[in-house]
């Protein structure tokens, strides 16, 4: 595909990275794709929690609007949206489904879903909670972009009868992901939004290995977490970080901790997007095991995984130096060569590239040649 795309996403945010993991996911990919001199809208529900946490208001790798209805964004965006390359709707934009069935008949070229969330909207679909997407809806993709790989691949096409799945894992922007050259301050540290289902795992892995080493310094870095928690003196808490501060904070860790929610602990194959930042920062990470993991980052070579408090307290304590920068290196080299937002927007192009054209748009434009 020699010729830009014109692009447009319909997405959570792109705007504020507060409480979510979409917009970094967003901008790594958006501004890989920008690089490659190819041309995007982002179209952004506007709404209040969003709006006054906005970080990026204004990006200069693609063209952000916001809309409150979904019928006036239509309006307003027809023409673009039946004359893009492919249009993009992302996992837990509001009102999902009316906005799908709304672009479903559309002549669009291409419509295609990206799911930053798989693991969740499959158990969520298997609960019959349709909160952003129905089943109903799976097979009227031209792909089924996904979050997580692996097996979960073959599961979206046989049991919810998506036509293509394709893995689009979460990338890191490498240019703005860097090792800082700070001092490192904490001995371990996590940067996570508050969740029920990963707070036991932060309260093995982070908060009762902090306990036990009185004299260590800990770090937890988010929003939305309870008052009832009871931090250890030695856990700092910072209440948001912007993602210009990522860097920063990875940097100043002598490790950083991986906790995944149990959905995707299940589905398995389902990096979070921080695996990949804290590498390209060359911060030694310490994780939870799901299947697929070490595929991407081979235990004791690019990361070190842990079951236990005791396995924490071991590693902190007793891993050398070298071992530990050997392991950082390792597993930025591994994000270096296939995990940038660069990598993740040329597999997105070659999968746009391989799907024909819908005949809807073919039969109303069909002198216009296939991307």
């Amino acid at each position: 595909m020699k010729r830009p795309l014109d692009i447009v996403v319909l997405g959570l945010s792109l705007s504020s990275s507060w409480g979510n993991g979409h917009a970094t996911t967003f901008r790594a990919l958006l501004r890989g794709l920008a690089a490659e001199g190819h041309r995007i809208l982002f179209l952004e529900r506007d709404v209040p929690w969003y709006a006054s946490h906005r970080d990026l208001p204004e990006p200069d790798f693609c063209e952000l609007a916001y809309y409150t209805d979904i019928g006036d964004m239509l309006s307003v965006y027809r023409d673009r949206l039946e004359q893009a390359d492919a249009v993009i709707v992302g996992s837990y934009v509001p009102e999902g489904i009316k906005l799908i069935d709304k672009l479903a008949s559309l002549p669009l070229r291409r419509l295609c879903f990206y799911d930053i969330d798989t693991p969740v909207t499959l158990a969520k679909l298997d609960r019959g909670d349709e909160e952003y997407l129905a089943l109903r809806q799976m097979p009227i993709f031209d792909a089924y972009f996904s979050f997580s790989g692996g097996q979960v691949l073959t599961r979206i096409e046989q049991d919810y009868r998506a036509l293509k799945a394709v893995a689009l894992y979460c990338s890191v922007d490498a240019e703005r992901y860097v090792n800082t050259g700070e001092t490192p301050v904490w001995d371990l540290g996590y940067l996570g939004t508050y969740s029920l289902d990963r707070q036991p795992t932060v309260e093995r892995l982070l908060i009762e290995p902090a306990r036990r080493l009185p004299n260590a310094r800990f770090v937890v870095a988010g929003p939305q977490y309870p008052d009832t928690i009871d931090w250890p003196e030695n856990v700092e808490r910072i209440e948001h970080l912007p993602p210009s501060e990522h860097a920063s904070f990875y940097s100043r860790q002598r490790f950083t901790l991986n906790v995944t929610r149990q959905d995707m602990i299940a589905a398995g194959w389902s990096p979070s997007v921080r695996l990949f930042e804290a590498a390209a920062c060359r911060s030694p990470i310490i994780s939870d095991f799901w299947r697929g993991l070490t595929d991407l980052l081979p235990e004791d070579e690019a990361i070190v995984i842990a079951d236990s408090p005791q396995d924490v307290v071991d590693t902190l304590t007793g891993l050398d130096e070298w071992t530990r920068l050997n392991i950082a290196a390792d597993a930025h080299r591994r994000v270096q060569e296939g995990h940038t937002g660069h990598a993740r927007a040329q597999e997105l192009v070659d999968a746009i590239a391989a799907m024909p054209v819908r005949s809807s748009h073919a039969s109303k434009d069909g002198m216009r040649k296939t991307a």
